[in-house]
């Protein structure tokens, strides 16, 4: 198979040589921490494609050797970028939701200490999806301004002005918002839905790595960590959480994908299950 140095010719757009996809997960697992998993060829070619023919190349080892030879941090930016992974919907599993509607909420309301707002975090939050579900149910909830603040991080800034524009597809409001909430806080806007500002306006976001400290962002009462830790190694699982812990409220809660785990650091959290769902309090 051909190495960066040879030429292309014959070789389609998205086609990668072995060479250049064990660079690029190199690459990405500097920049992001995350794993691009052995056999994802096809995810590569797919999603970097339209990086290739915005910079007129005629491959994607092309677009390899070009990182090999500039240290342009844009063009790591927007390859990295590409390759995260932004699946988000609103109200995604709604038994938790309503755990926080229920039970977690009130609690967190309950035991502060001062006036101060409740302080919540959507990490990875993606498109907003999660962080404007939050804030829905807290204006369901009749929280104002001054009852709860919502930060919604991600590290990318691309997914991060969509969020701020709050504007979705027909396809991405039918992805888990109920119907009721869809005419209350909505309004139809061409092909778009665009988010009321009642509800915008309850959320910032912000660029974040989670590998990095979180302390100056919170402390935080209620953490949305969902179905993010599945994308990294078992020792960058780990260096998040922690950053996470220690951003957090002692009897904060944290919360995970159905299928993500605290693993060796349940000294720092107790699962509370309640139904089909476990939530995790910070000690």
């Amino acid at each position: 198979m051909m190495g960066t140095g040879e030429s292309n010719a014959g070789k389609g757009i998205t086609e990668i040589t072995a060479e250049n996809f064990a660079y690029l997960q190199q690459q990405i697992y500097r920049e992001s921490g995350i794993v691009l998993e052995a056999g994802k060829q096809y995810l590569v070619e797919t999603r970097l494609a339209p990086i290739v023919r915005r910079h007129g190349l005629a491959s994607i080892n092309d677009l390899c050797a070009m990182m090999r030879a500039t240290a342009d941090k844009e063009l790591r930016r927007q390859i990295t970028e590409a390759m995260i992974t932004n699946e988000t919907q609103f109200f995604r599993e709604p038994a938790q939701y309503e755990l926080v509607r229920t039970r977690l909420l009130p609690e967190l309301l309950l035991q502060r200490r001062s006036a101060r707002p409740l302080n919540c975090w959507s990490a990875g939050t993606s498109t907003g999806q999660e962080a404007y579900s939050l804030a829905i149910v807290a204006a369901e909830m009749g929280l104002g301004p001054l009852d709860i603040e919502i930060l919604g991080t991600d590290l990318a800034e691309s997914v991060l002005e969509r969020a701020r524009l709050a504007r979705y597809s027909q396809l991405e409001v039918n992805r888990g918002l109920p119907s009721a909430y869809l005419v209350k806080y909505f309004t139809r806007q061409g092909l778009e839905w665009v988010l009321k500002d009642e509800i915008r306006s309850r959320v910032r976001f912000q660029r974040h790595d989670l590998r990095e400290s979180a302390r100056h962002l919170g402390p935080f009462d209620l953490v949305f960590c969902r179905n993010v830790l599945i994308y990294f190694d078992a020792e960058t699982r780990q260096q998040i959480l922690r950053q996470v812990r220690e951003a957090m409220y002692s009897g904060g809660y944290l919360w995970l994908g159905a299928v993500e785990t605290l693993s060796d650091l349940k000294e720092k959290f107790a699962a509370v299950h309640a139904g089909p769902v476990v939530a995790y309090r910070a000690r």
